[in-house]
């Protein structure tokens, strides 16, 4: 078994076992108490795991089930939300009809925007509002605001969207997992980027490298159903169950 494969076996293992000692690894991995050892060496710098005496332990913590509000997700991880958003909004085409997901990575798609002849709908105010300031022709739709996240969500919004027929849509997300799929905190939110992605062509979700291995209440795409594109994937774990794409310069 190449090291690759090895480190993708104990990870895997740990996201639902959470706990594996010394023994259970070497018969995951058929292999000798010290490549056992060595391995668990290097994820635990990796910071994937932690190593404890006789084993390893899944790091604690990645079950997250609140969200931060706007302003305190619009701080957080700005360079790998500029560099995601601005190769998202190049898959943006002339003729496009696109669903905008609220979200503070997406809002930055909006000036990086380069083609003219498109179409959104949005269920974030001051997405339509800037959206509408560049010129572009832009909808927005019915339900309930949510305060912490400014987005509308319920199900007017959701069966507004069954509605359409958009060509691409970009959603956020708040965690991304092997075992858990792509996921966010709310159940409403949840409904709403379902009924998009159901609605589009092609999806894509944007997700800085801080999301993944994260699991938050409620999964709205599972592994597949979507193309990723962040700033970086951890491990080759993601690569073999995601389609994803790592933005670059």
């Amino acid at each position: 078994m190449l090291a690759e494969e090895r480190y993708t076996t104990i990870l895997d293992a740990l996201e639902h076992k959470k706990t594996l000692s010394l023994g259970e690894v070497c018969a995951l991995l058929g292999s000798s108490e010290s490549t056992a050892r060595r391995d668990i060496s290097y994820l635990a710098k990796k910071g994937l795991l932690t190593r404890v005496h006789g084993g390893a332990v899944a790091n604690g913590g990645n079950f997250f089930p609140g969200e931060r509000s706007n302003e305190e997700k619009s701080s957080l991880s700005v360079e790998e939300k500029e560099l995601i958003a601005a190769y998202a909004a190049t898959l943006v085409e002339e003729g496009d009809f696109v669903f905008l997901d609220a979200g503070t990575t997406t809002e930055k798609m909006i000036d990086r925007l380069s083609c003219r002849n498109v179409t959104f709908v949005t269920n974030a105010f001051l997405h339509a509002k800037k959206l509408a300031q560049k010129g572009y022709r832009v909808f927005i739709t019915a339900g309930e605001i949510k305060a912490s996240t400014e987005a509308i969500v319920g199900a007017e919004c959701v069966n507004c969207l069954r509605n359409y027929n958009f060509s691409k849509c970009f959603l956020g997300a708040n965690g991304i997992s092997v075992s858990g799929g792509i996921t966010t905190p709310d159940a409403n939110e949840a409904s709403v980027k379902t009924a998009a992605a159901s609605s589009s062509g092609k999806v894509y979700v944007l997700a800085d490298s801080t999301k993944f291995g994260k699991v938050t209440s409620v999964a709205f795409l599972q592994n597949g159903q979507a193309t990723i594109i962040t700033d970086r994937a951890p491990d080759e774990r993601y690569f073999s169950r995601f389609r994803i794409k790592e933005a670059s310069l």
